[in-house]
């Protein structure tokens, strides 16, 4: 009687093979989709919280709650602003106003290490929209990325 082996024939690892390396080709595209999303709904949050604060912003100069001088737009000097608060003027102590926690920074930028403030591109309220550029003042944000969102819009537009 002849012996018989337990173990996989040459062909039989083969094949299994080609199938899981068929399953990792279309899986890799896939994950690198999900994490594109996850930064763009990063991306698309950061750019709400930071233009949500800097209209807070100008409401308060509007109330007359923030000092802006007279000649200016009424949008704050630079994004750290946000962030480490400004005195209010209706209060008779040292209270200040915050308009962010902390400054979120680009997703897409991708120094780490560059403060988050300077991880966007910064309009000021004196520019063109299709032609933005830094000021005495920010009157919106846009990301840097010169890359294009997976809805067909380039990054720097959102």
């Amino acid at each position: 009687m002849p012996r018989r082996s337990g173990g996989f024939s040459l062909i039989e690892l083969m094949v299994t093979l080609a199938i899981l390396a068929l399953l990792a080709s279309m899986a890799v595209p896939f994950a690198q989709l999900v994490q594109q999303r996850n930064k763009e709904t990063e991306l698309r949050e950061a750019l709400r919280q930071i233009r949500t604060a800097l209209d807070a912003y100008k409401q308060d100069v509007k109330d007359g709650r923030v000092d802006s001088p007279a000649d200016g737009s009424g949008y704050p000097p630079d994004l750290d602003v946000l962030w480490q608060g400004v005195p209010d003027k209706t209060k008779a102590d040292a209270t200040r106003i915050y308009f962010l926690r902390r400054l979120p920074r680009d997703p897409f930028f991708p120094d780490t290490s560059v403060a988050p403030a300077e991880s966007w591109g910064q309009r000021s309220y004196a520019s063109p929209p299709d032609a933005p550029s830094r000021g005495r003042d920010v009157f919106d944000v846009y990301s840097l990325s010169p890359a294009t969102g997976l809805n067909g819009v380039p990054y720097r537009e959102w």
